[in-house]
Formats: C-alpha cells, structure tokens, sequence
C-alpha cells in the first residue's frame, strides 16, 4: 500500500523567540484539528486505493490535494509549524482518530446487532412455519402408511405421564427417560410444566436422577433454536436437559440422545404425544415408546389438530384391521409399567 506524503514547508525564522514558540506550539495544535477535518473523510478510503495525498508550498497557502483532485486550503499563518511526516500519516490512517475508532467500532456493533436481530427473527418464523408443515414428517408418515405401520404403534399408551410407574420401569432396566415437550410435559410453546403432571416429572427426576432429557422439535433443534436460547430458557423453567439435535423428528437417527446419556436407546424410554413424530421416531430407533394424550389443544395451531386427528384415525384403523403392537425385549408386557394415578 502506497503511504501519503508531504511536501516540506518554510521553517518558522523566529525560532528563538520564545514567545514564537510558544505560538507555534498553540498554532500546532490548531493546525492539527485543522488538517484532521480535512483528512478525516478521505484518510478511510485514500490509502484503500493506493491514492497519494501531497502538500505543496506556495507564498500565502498551503494546498491540500485529496485523491478527488480538489484543492483545499490552508492559511499561512499555519503552514510554518505543520510538521508531519509519513509516519504520522500511517498512524492517522490506520487508527483514524480516537473518535473515528469509537464510531467505527459502534457502528459494527449495530451492523452485528442488526445481523443477529434478523437471524433471530428469520427462525423464529421458520420455527412458526415448521411447527404447522414438518416436511420430514410427512415423507416418513407417507412411508409408514404404504408399508411400516407397525412404526406408528406405541408400545403403551396412557392418558398423561401420571399413569406411569417409574420405578418400575427402572426396575426393568431402563436406564433413562426421553420427554417431548409441547403437549407432553408442558402446554404448547410453554416454558413451564404443566401443573397437574408436575408431580409425576418430580417422581421421574426421584427414580432417573440426571438420566432424563427433553428431545423436541422447537427447543433445542439448530434449525429453529440457532443459538440455544430457548433450550437454555426452557433448561433453567424445568430443571430438565434439552438435547440438541440436527435434524428434525421422525427423521434422523438416535446419535445425540445415546450420546448424552451413554447408553444405547434400547435401554431408554421415549414420551411423546404425535404418532407419527414422537412413536414413529421411537421405534424406528429401538426405544421404548409411551404415547400419551394432548395436554391442552388451546393453543395448538389447526393444521397440526387436524393430523392429529388423521393420526389416530388411521392408527384405530389399523388395529381393527389386526395391526399388533411392537414388543420390547426390556418389558414383554407393556401394561406393567401402567398405573392408576393419585386422585385427579
């Protein structure tokens, strides 16, 4: 990069006065503040472009040409004590001034601001749309459908998570629990449990200690929660993990769960409340998996009320047609884990 220079001016001849002196000094940094206005505008983008700026010496002004090829002037009272040389310019060019670093580095702050601020919103519409149309979903509901409805059969089904006995699921070997969020332990886009399982969850945490997680669609899934806020917001609510996933249920494979809880899914239990995301999931990737009923449908969009409403159509149908349930190795018997519930 090619650095400005500066032509020499006349040296001041009354040097050794000191009054001059002292004028000089007080003319220096005038002069300073002077040339900094003109300069400030042009140093940014002079040295960018390999332009050179000059100074040139005349009888009664100083010229400041800029890489636009104007001239501006400075008075002569001033040019006598104007001493910079390259090495000034280079330092001015390359901090631009104190004020100039403070707006620079406020105006980043806004542009990342306003970047993030986008992104953020950009998902949360995605997170929106991708709560009523999951593409993957439909793919594998369709595959399910023409050839593995045993997928779509949960191995128990309960009402809420109020019916099941932990500890005797812990009994039998399982060694953790995996939840579903919206309508099956908190209303939908709700970051509090629901109050009256509230005590059924606190059982759970009692008998699986840490050994219990949330694997959702909205908290926790990059696509929709790009910075983890609202698996954190919703970790600090209910004392839960959220695991974070790459790839939207039923879809994907069962990597992340298995490696936060060191075990294989075989040896987990899946909740959930969709047929054909949480279930077809589940067993799809060897857990034991529990449906249980909606929560509260208040707040659920309607697209997602009518699937609900295909997906246990479809799954009557084909228990009546003599489509049985799939069997675990860990519990043969699936209603030994169900249990009558403290007073409603």
């Amino acid at each position: 990069m090619q650095s400005g220079r500066i032509a020499s001016l006349p040296i001041c001849c009354y040097s050794q006065n000191p009054k001059h002196r002292q004028l000089s000094h007080c003319h220096r940094r005038h002069l300073h503040q002077h040339l900094h206005f003109f300069l400030k505008p042009k140093i940014k983008s002079c040295f960018a472009i390999n332009c050179i700026l000059t100074l040139t010496a005349t009888n009664k002004y100083n010229h400041i040409i800029n890489h636009d090829g104007k001239r501006h002037l400075l008075p002569h009272s001033k040019r006598a004590i104007l001493e910079l040389d390259n090495n000034t310019i280079n330092q001015t060019s390359g901090t631009n001034g104190p004020f100039d670093q403070e707006e620079e580095t406020e105006e980043r702050r806004t542009k990342n601001s306003d970047l993030i601020s986008t992104n953020m919103w950009w998902a949360d519409l995605r997170a929106a749309v991708g709560q009523r149309f999951n593409l993957e979903g439909t793919i594998s509901s369709a595959t399910v459908v023409v050839k593995d409805r045993h997928l779509a059969l949960p191995h128990v089904s309960v009402p809420d998570v109020r019916y099941i006995d932990w500890g005797e699921l812990q009994r039998k070997g399982f060694r953790g629990v995996v939840f579903d969020k919206d309508n099956t332990i908190t209303a939908p886009y709700s970051l509090t449990l629901w109050g009256p399982i509230a005590s059924s969850v606190e059982r759970c945490k009692s008998v699986f200690g840490n050994d219990i997680a949330v694997f959702s669609n909205s908290a926790g899934l990059y696509e929709y929660d790009p910075d983890g806020s609202k698996a954190r917001a919703l970790e600090k609510a209910i004392g839960i993990k959220v695991i974070r996933h790459k790839v939207k249920k039923p879809a994907g494979t069962a990597e992340e769960i298995e490696e936060h809880f060191g075990c294989s899914s075989s040896l987990l239990i899946l909740v959930g409340d969709r047929i054909f995301t949480d279930i077809v999931y589940g067993n799809r990737n060897g857990f034991l998996t529990i449906l249980t009923k909606p929560l509260s449908l208040a707040g659920e969009p309607f697209i997602v009320k009518q699937l609900r409403n295909l997906e246990a159509s479809l799954v009557n149908r084909w228990y009546k047609t003599g489509s049985k349930r799939a069997t675990h190795s860990l519990l043969p018997d699936a209603q030994q884990c169900v249990k009558d519930p403290p007073s409603l």
